[in-house]
């Protein structure tokens, strides 16, 4: 899927995640994303809570992986918690 941008939540089949790729790379056909899952144990800054759609779901930030742009839908955006996100990323892969 084209035109996917930082902290979009999108569809993979019946999951959510969020993509946490940046928009200043070249086109590739896979794109980050972070899986938002409900009851993942959640670790304070590691794994913050997401809202979409009235829902809570947890950023389960270690399960960050690739996946194709062709299976993705965007279905929202977890813009306004993008801070939080890349604060998770960032504990994720430096531990501060």
């Amino acid at each position: 899927m084209e035109g996917l941008k930082r902290f979009d939540i999108v569809a993979y089949g019946d999951v959510l995640m969020v993509v946490v790729e940046s928009d200043l790379l070249p086109p590739d056909p896979a794109v980050v994303v972070i899986p938002l899952l409900v009851g993942y144990p959640a670790v304070p800054f590691l794994n913050p809570v997401i809202r979409h759609e009235g829902g809570e779901y947890v950023l389960a930030t270690r399960l960050i992986a690739a996946v194709r742009r062709s299976g993705l839908r965007q279905v929202g955006s977890a813009e306004g918690q993008g801070d939080e996100i890349t604060r998770a990323v960032d504990v994720l892969m430096g531990g501060v």
